[in-house]
């Protein structure tokens, strides 16, 4: 299992203690922890990964920032 530094770890315990405590920032802290959770993994799968293209970057990059539709 991957170490977990001590920002993620801090995230995940301040969830825990929402959760458990009923706390109404439940939401807030679930979001802070997928995002600390989805930077941990884009950032092993760019770091495993060969050289991407401008090209190849700016439409992984939409897949982070979609465009509305309306």
């Amino acid at each position: 299992m991957p170490a977990i530094d001590s920002q993620r770890r801090y995230l995940q315990a301040k969830h825990a203690a929402a959760v458990r405590w009923g706390k109404p920032n439940q939401t807030e802290t679930a979001r802070d922890l997928a995002a600390a959770k989805l930077a941990d993994y884009i950032a092993r799968v760019v770091d495993a990964a060969p050289p991407l293209t401008p090209e190849q970057r700016d439409r992984l990059a939409l897949l982070l920032r979609p465009v509305d539709a309306a």
